[in-house]
């Protein structure tokens, strides 16, 4: 009787021991996407410098994909280590305004924090990125301006049997990503404290 007790108890754990040992990875890329008419372009003032990946995960770690009962079925990983993705990500948002300048030449350098970067799906996908940014003068290493910034995404709750959830993890997160930089970047008073404007339209400018 103590054995048929016994082999009950086992039952559960030997099921969810499964369960976490058929748990499968995939791989994935963040982007930024360059949205002309939505960007305060600027002055060739900046270069990118270091981010610290402090989210409490590895560097390589996104997000689990979830059953509705909260078992993990899926694993999210990036190709690169998150502390690269940020700089990257800033650099390509920097270009896209006209800001980016080479480390020796720049004016000031971003470096930062990666306080957060995940998604998560249990009913509703989601993505999320939370990031120190802190304004250096190149010159000194004075921290001039210092902020933090989020970027955060939802879709519609998933329909199991409606394919993998990853791709669209994958988007919300690299949106959520890019929301973070684009309103660090687009700051009026983080411009206003640097000097940084527009570049002055003359005539026959293209």
């Amino acid at each position: 009787m103590k054995r048929a007790h016994r082999l009950l108890y086992l039952l559960p754990c030997i099921a969810a021991a499964t369960l976490l040992s058929s748990c499968v990875s995939s791989q994935v890329s963040l982007d930024y996407q360059p949205r002309p008419g939505q960007m305060m372009r600027g002055t060739p003032d900046f270069g990118v410098g270091q981010f610290v990946n402090l989210r409490r995960e590895g560097p390589y770690f996104l997000g689990t994909v979830r059953m509705p009962i909260g078992t993990p079925v899926e694993n999210v990983t990036t190709r690169t280590p998150v502390e690269a993705i940020v700089p990257n990500a800033f650099a390509h948002a920097l270009e896209a305004r006209g800001m980016l300048n080479g480390n020796d030449r720049a004016k000031y350098i971003i470096t930062g924090e990666v306080l957060d970067l995940y998604c998560q799906q249990i009913v509703h996908p989601y993505g999320y990125a939370r990031l120190r940014i802190n304004i250096i003068r190149a010159g000194s290493g004075q921290i001039v301006f210092s902020r933090i910034y989020t970027g955060e995404r939802q879709s519609t709750a998933y329909r199991p049997g409606s394919g993998s959830p990853v791709p669209l993890l994958r988007e919300l997160t690299s949106r959520a990503l890019q929301d973070a930089v684009d309103a660090a970047l687009d700051d009026r008073e983080m411009r206003a404290r640097i000097g940084n404007r527009p570049p002055t339209y003359t005539p026959g400018m293209l």
